[in-house]
């Protein structure tokens, strides 16, 4: 149990760093075996495989949307003065 104070919700944890929401997944027997027996923390695993994820699938998101609307010169940028020293 973390060491600052925390207040729970049902299916919900509402702490003073994060959110965090429970949810169940399914792992092969096997996989989730040789995991403790390496020492690896199958919950941590899980939630780094799923951020990979997540930002694989932004970037792809993001890469596809450039893709369908490039962006194109803007021919007044080169007249625009600056506000700053030159």
């Amino acid at each position: 149990m973390p060491s600052y104070a925390c207040r729970c919700i049902p299916f919900m944890c509402i702490d003073e760093y994060a959110w965090h929401m429970r949810t169940s997944v399914l792992f092969d027997d096997e996989l989730v075996a040789d995991a403790r027996e390496l020492g690896i923390n199958v919950s941590e695993a899980a939630r780094e495989g799923l951020l990979q994820a997540v930002r694989r699938a932004r970037a792809e998101r993001d890469r596809a949307a450039y893709l369908a609307q490039p962006e194109t010169e803007d021919v007044d940028w080169d007249e625009a003065e600056s506000w700053g020293e030159a």
